[in-house]
């Protein structure tokens, strides 16, 4: 990679935005996918099945458990196996997935289901299990375990969509770092900008981070940054709560402490605390903090991707 990505690249489940391949004929598309999401992101569509040669609309496929092993199988003849074709459609797309900053699914699919997709014995009398993935999407993830995947279904949960795509745009600040040459310098630069917003959702792997950024220059870049972005986006996966925000808030408000009045200070310990028990959403405080930002410029703190980690248009922490 040699340029610089304008928008974040998704791959994205092909009936999501309308075009109708499924089974049936049919589509589910998402608009908050395609309006809101589509906005800020390019996506390039999948449909595995399709792929692979069905027909729209089509016999369905199911997944079936045989001995150890998980087929995708035609549901009205279980001889009809599909597994090793959907399989191989992942395996084509993994080299795409090193200029994707995440992958949207379609939930329950037998093909592009990210998990709990519908696991059916052999005997038919009995229930079927929620413990299974999809073909092609377990083919990608195990490709790409720090590629952000997420399900349509649980981007309507505004926590998990907004961990979703903290994360989406994290790879993709990344990908842009990498596209522009990575540097010892170039690396110690990215963390120091990301440090709050690591330490928002795992306390623990921050500090590891530090760590492992503190040897940059003393051996191999691109190993280091390798090991470097794994340890992020396995931090990132960590959900932040209340507290951790609070705690973080806390620490940007201590680099203001000699600026702000003593009523400043009081107005905004007042509204973190109002948000780490419960009262008003994460955007309050974080604007407070910026407009002090405003009046009392710290070039380290505006920095900090912490503070507007995705476009505000999306409004993710307004829910938060």
């Amino acid at each position: 990679m040699t340029e610089s990505y304008d928008k974040p690249l998704l791959g994205i489940s092909s009936c999501l935005l309308g075009n109708e391949v499924r089974f049936d004929g049919g589509h589910k598309h998402s608009r908050y996918v395609t309006k809101q999401l589509g906005e800020h992101f390019d996506y390039r569509a999948y449909c595995p099945e399709v792929s692979i040669g069905l027909g729209i609309p089509r016999p369905p496929i199911r997944l079936m458990k045989r001995g150890e092993d998980t087929r995708a199988v035609k549901v009205d003849d279980n001889s009809v196996d599909y597994t090793d074709a959907l399989a191989e459609v992942g395996r084509k797309a993994i080299p795409e997935l090193s200029d994707f900053s995440g992958f949207i699914l379609k939930k329950d699919s037998p093909s592009c289901g990210m998990e709990r997709v519908k696991i059916y014995p052999q005997k038919p009398e009995a229930a079927p299990s929620r413990n299974g993935s999809g073909v092609f999407a377990k083919t990608i993830m195990g490709a790409d375990p720090n590629l952000p995947v997420e399900e349509e279904g649980r981007l309507m949960d505004s926590i998990l969509r907004e961990n979703f795509i903290v994360r989406v745009f994290t790879r993709f600040r990344w990908l842009n770092l990498k596209a522009n040459g990575l540097s010892p310098a170039g690396l110690i630069d990215f963390h120091s900008c990301h440090k709050f917003l690591l330490q928002s959702h795992h306390e623990a792997t921050y500090r590891e981070l530090g760590r492992l950024v503190a040897d940059a220059g003393k051996g191999n870049i691109d190993q280091l940054a390798e090991e470097y972005i794994k340890l992020a986006m396995q931090a990132l996966r960590h959900q932040s709560t209340r507290g951790t925000h609070s705690n973080v808030l806390l620490h940007l408000m201590g680099f203001l402490k000699t600026d702000l009045t003593r009523g400043d200070k009081q107005d905004l310990l007042s509204l973190i605390d109002d948000y780490r028990t419960g009262l008003v959403p994460l955007i309050v405080p974080i604007t407070l903090l910026n407009y002090f930002l405003r009046r009392h410029p710290s070039p380290y703190i505006q920095q900090q991707v912490y503070l507007e980690p995705h476009p505000r248009e999306l409004m993710l922490r307004n829910s938060l």
